[in-house]
């Protein structure tokens, strides 16, 4: 199986692993210090690194833009219902984060797109699994 690792620059280490979290993940304290800290979206499988800024910027000699104004990636996070992307969306705006879009609702598939403290923005979805499965047009095959 291959592993996945979303680096994410943050301001505040401390407010961005409280927040993500409080979205339901957990904190691997085996790799994680005062520079960054792993967050297991999927165990063995799925995993965010939430850098300080300064840490981040070790890695590239390019300058690192400001996701809160100039945002270059959006990961999506798809979960087992719709329930659950409202849950997670909820829990990350109590948790300090922001939903500038309203949901978006094709029938098999529901979005939601959630924005955390220092900009970083996560689109966490539900997908009907026979659209999953066999596209979204059997899906619209299935329900006429």
């Amino acid at each position: 199986m291959t592993t996945m690792f979303v680096n994410l620059p943050v301001t505040d280490l401390e407010r961005a692993k409280a927040f993500y979290t409080a979205i339901g993940f957990t904190i691997n304290p085996l790799f994680t210090d005062h520079n960054a800290a792993c967050v297991v979206v999927e165990e063995d499988h799925n995993y965010f690194m939430i850098l300080v800024r300064e840490f981040f910027q070790t890695f590239t000699d390019l300058p690192i833009g400001d996701p809160a104004v100039n945002p270059s990636v959006a990961t999506a996070l798809f979960l087992d219902s719709r329930e659950a992307v409202d849950k997670s969306v909820a829990d990350g705006i109590a948790a300090g984060g922001s939903e500038a879009h309203p949901a978006t609702d094709y029938g098999f598939m529901y979005q939601r797109q959630l924005t955390d403290p220092d900009g970083n923005i996560l689109e966490f979805g539900w997908m009907d699994p026979v659209a999953a499965e066999q596209g979204p047009e059997a899906f619209a095959n299935q329900q006429a």
